[in-house]
């Protein structure tokens, strides 16, 4: 099967290598991104989480040198996805997200830290219920960036009220929330509602049980379902303790990665070849619309922020098994060729 590369909108760092951690090299970059590259991913959006604005400055500066002087860089990321800090800090909903560096919309803030920058913030995931962020989002929306809704306990009015002020989609559904909600009037069902919202998902099995996918999946509709990894240092990586934004985090020989204080997810292992060949195995799309949800559907979602800044991706091309595995990669003049893994071995391990 031949199709286009794949595109994800939420990828924190790979292969070991942390994109929050303030110090990253363009050498780390190659090294994360020829991962990813093995695994479809010829377009990516690194996401920088919530940190103080002083972090946050750093933590984007140094990221974006580092992918401006690396190989596959300026080929594979247009730009960058900021997931915070206008998120709510309730237990439960802030995720592993730092509470105490979360605050109420700055509206100057995200132009501020895209100073100096060779390439833009193209997505800004927001929790619209707090103070000040539905303006926020009329502001971001006219200078074409992609608004997201996350970590968020919006109810019904507020995530319509979101939708109109020009929110577009919903990070990591399901996600981001406290174990107990109520049964119906709750962020979920408010967000799959929204018929104006594109919604991303974490296909691992860990974050979203197989069968509550296939539920959300029926609920929002195949034509605006997304998938994401919102992959960490420890995807691509052999488990074990690895730092992420200045947290010890925990990657498991299950492929979750938690905080190593706790038993809170802190991101995912997941690579967005395995969301295909996930969401194909539990019998939720054919291949065709697995890997739609993780090629098309998240470009045509990121399309109006590229165009309105004249940003044109190189043309990619993947070449896939009959196991649908990743067999040769093509972005712009850059082919990799990967050796076929030993299946019967990966599939004694699931």
């Amino acid at each position: 099967m031949l199709t286009a590369g794949l595109v994800d909108l939420q990828v924190n760092g790979f292969a070991g290598v942390d994109f929050n951690s303030g110090t990253v090299t363009a050498a780390e970059i190659d090294h994360a991104f020829e991962a990813m590259l093995a695994t479809g991913v010829t377009t990516c959006l690194p996401t920088i989480i919530t940190a103080h604005p002083h972090e946050l400055e750093t933590r984007l500066k140094v990221l974006d040198m580092a992918v401006a002087a690396s190989r596959l860089g300026p080929l594979m990321c247009p730009g960058y996805h900021l997931e915070g800090p206008f998120l709510n800090p309730a237990a439960g909903y802030a995720g592993c997200h730092p509470p105490d560096a979360m605050i109420a919309a700055d509206p100057a803030l995200v132009d501020r830290l895209e100073q100096g920058l060779a390439r833009p913030i193209l997505m800004v995931t927001v929790a619209p219920e707090v103070a000040g962020v539905l303006p926020l989002i009329e502001a971001l929306a006219r200078t074409h960036r992609i608004v997201a809704l996350g970590h968020t306990a919006a109810d019904f009015d507020v995530i319509a009220a979101a939708a109109q002020a020009g929110a577009t989609l919903s990070t990591h559904l399901g996600n981001g929330m406290p174990q107990q909600a109520h049964k119906l009037v709750n962020p979920i069902f408010a967000q799959l509602a929204e018929d104006r919202l594109w919604a991303s998902f974490i296909a691992d099995g860990i974050h979203v049980h197989p069968k509550a996918l296939q539920s959300l999946l029926r609920a929002k509709g195949f034509s605006r379902a997304i998938l994401v990894t919102d992959a960490v240092v420890g995807a691509a990586a052999t488990p074990g303790r690895y730092s992420f934004a200045g947290m010890a985090v925990e990657r498991g020989a299950d492929g979750s990665v938690r905080l190593a204080s706790s038993a809170s997810l802190a991101g995912s292992a997941l690579c967005l070849d395995q969301a295909v060949r996930n969401v194909i195995e539990w019998g939720l799309a054919t291949p065709e619309e697995a890997v739609a949800m993780a090629s098309s559907h998240p470009l045509a979602a990121l399309e109006p922020a590229l165009r309105a800044r004249g940003i044109a991706l190189a043309e990619s091309q993947l070449e896939w098994s009959q196991d649908l595995f990743i067999r040769r990669a093509r972005i712009g003049d850059v082919e990799r060729r990967y050796a076929m893994p030993d299946v019967s071995r990966i599939q004694a391990t699931i």
